[in-house]
């Protein structure tokens, strides 16, 4: 996959518009609904990967990567889940929010409509 914007380039690329194709989430990851995802990759910056990823309608787990993210549109809801599967603590973004993961965090995403990040991750 091409990075949109690659090392030793400048440029810019419209958060918001740029293109992210859509797939289904796998079977194992999703809690409700019918979810579809979807990453593209802008490039990267000091070793971490830079994207745009996106969640339409539903609710999927997840083990987490060191990430910093900002949401772009939309939202979720992010509930930090304890080795049992317990909700221990909750958060909600929105569009324009920023929210730094820590890895090994196990979350589960319940999104109504949809949410769109740019997020930076270790590579």
């Amino acid at each position: 996959m091409s990075e949109l914007l690659p090392a030793g380039r400048n440029a810019a690329v419209s958060g918001l518009t740029a293109a992210v194709e859509l797939a289904a989430v796998s079977e194992s990851e999703t809690v409700a609904g019918t979810p579809v995802q979807g990453i593209v990759e802008l490039g990267e910056i000091a070793g971490a990967g830079v994207g745009i990823w996106e969640l339409r309608a539903g609710t999927v787990t997840d083990t987490e990567v060191d990430e910093l993210f900002v949401v772009l549109s939309g939202g979720a809801t992010i509930e930090f889940l304890s080795a049992s599967g317990a909700v221990e603590r909750t958060v909600e973004v929105a569009a324009g929010d920023v929210m730094r993961l820590t890895a090994g965090s196990r979350t589960r995403w319940v999104v109504a409509d949809h949410i769109r990040k740019v997020y930076i991750a270790e590579a």
